[in-house]
């Protein structure tokens, strides 16, 4: 995670991603950098627009997270139409009904 985290720091200071400049900051944060992983990223990264795919990567939890809120308000009103439904029915037949 800290080879992405080196990645956006450089986006985010208008810096050049590359092998050096990764390596460098993994090492000033005391991590031993992998140049296999380095140059991974690096390539990885060529011709992706960093600051689009921050946009997507936040808005798809925020999507996310409104789908449940939105199925629990339908769940929330299904008891409310199954009252409506049994007042509508014509109500208790005594409690003889709740054995048979």
């Amino acid at each position: 995670m800290e080879y992405v985290y080196a990645a956006m720091l450089l986006h985010a200071a208008e810096k050049d991603i590359d092998e050096k400049t990764i390596s460098a900051i993994l090492k000033a944060a005391g991590v031993t950098a992998d140049d296999a992983r380095v140059k991974a990223l690096v390539a990885s990264l060529a011709g992706v627009d960093i600051a689009d795919a921050m946009t997507q990567a936040v808005a798809a939890p925020a999507a996310a997270a409104a789908a449940p809120a939105a199925g629990g308000a339908s769940e929330a009103a299904a008891p409310e139409e199954e009252e409506e439904e049994e007042e509508e029915a014509g109500g208790f037949d005594g409690l003889g009904s709740l054995f048979g």
